[in-house]
């Protein structure tokens, strides 16, 4: 049986599956990521793969093709990598390098395009046409599928969601404007809010405040969840104010793009019902023309950290596959 190789890029590790054609993944491997040198990541992924490959043989399995999914802007042609803000990649011509060290047909991807495509093939989006899908991680992420298509626009870095102005005049973002999404809708932001809270002394953060042992820069997003878990008023609120952002956000995309799914992954998601209904609550306020619509319902993305595997893994399968029309 054949089957792809979908390789995860990211700042700090490499993550490879061998995919089958129903997105089951068979087989997985990994590699730190010398983030700061590029023939060496070259040299990571072959090496991952080539250590799949042989797996594969050794079962009878036939690796045909590989995926690589990297955060970064990828060229519409899908041959080079423009920029990745974290790793030594500005105009890496990365399909040629990587199909010369493997050696095997590759097919490059942004990461939260791969995630959204996993998730809509084989997760949370399976079954339908329109899908928009958010990742509250460290940032926003997105991905988004128009008439069963990835939507990469016109150079190929369409879909940068978090990226969308929502405060004019806000929180400094790391792509250098002010006021973007992510700066409210993401897991950093939680991180951010909490940290503020338990370090001004607010007598409505002893519960964060104890979690941490009362050091604001020891909390993390998850000690947040967990806290809020137990009914803590403070954290369940800092996950309100998460959800009721992602869901103004969503409504507005939904004014442009009128998807038939809304799927919502990445950390802060871990926290379930907690984020996902003031997330719910908020798109239902915000959407343009409710009541007279179509109410697109939002989902947790349900394959977690292989949907960008699985998705690339898909997509370099479907590389291979003659034109419609063609025998």
């Amino acid at each position: 049986m054949s089957i792809c190789v979908g390789v995860d890029i990211g700042g700090t590790k490499i993550a490879a599956s061998a995919v089958r054609a129903d997105g089951t993944v068979l087989a997985r491997g990994r590699r730190e990521t010398p983030a700061r040198d590029a023939d060496q990541i070259v040299l990571a992924v072959a090496d991952v793969v080539r250590e799949l490959k042989d797996q594969g043989r050794a079962q009878g399995e036939d690796i045909v093709a590989v995926g690589a999914a990297c955060a970064g802007f990828i060229d519409r042609s899908g041959e080079t990598v423009l920029f990745a803000p974290n790793l030594a990649w500005r105009h890496e011509p990365l399909k040629d390098r990587l199909e010369e060290a493997i050696p095997l047909p590759v097919v490059l991807e942004n990461d939260a395009n791969a995630a959204a495509w996993g998730e809509f093939r084989f997760g949370a989006g399976r079954g339908q046409t329109d899908m928009v899908m958010v990742t509250l991680g460290t940032g926003v992420g997105g991905g988004v599928i128009v008439a069963g298509q990835l939507l990469r626009g016109a150079h190929g870095m369409g879909a940068e969601v978090g990226h969308l102005r929502v405060v004019p005049d806000g929180h400094r973002c790391g792509c250098g404007n002010k006021g973007c999404w992510e700066m409210y809708a993401s897991g950093s932001a939680l991180v951010r809010e909490a940290r503020q809270l338990v370090a001004g002394g607010s007598p409505h953060a002893g519960g964060l405040a104890d979690r941490c042992g009362r050091d604001p820069q020891r909390l993390t997003g998850t000690m947040v969840t967990e806290v809020a878990r137990t009914g803590d008023p403070a954290a369940v609120e800092l996950l309100e104010d998460i959800g009721r952002w992602t869901g103004e956000g969503l409504a507005s995309l939904t004014a442009i793009l009128d998807p038939s799914i809304l799927v919502v992954g990445g950390g802060v998601s871990a926290a379930g019902d907690l984020v996902l209904e003031p997330t719910r609550a908020a798109f239902g306020r915000h959407l343009s023309g409710r009541g007279h619509r179509a109410h697109a319902p939002i989902a947790l993305a349900q394959l977690g950290n292989d949907a960008g595997m699985i998705g690339v893994a898909d997509l370099a399968a479907a590389s291979l596959r003659p034109p419609a029309g063609h025998g």
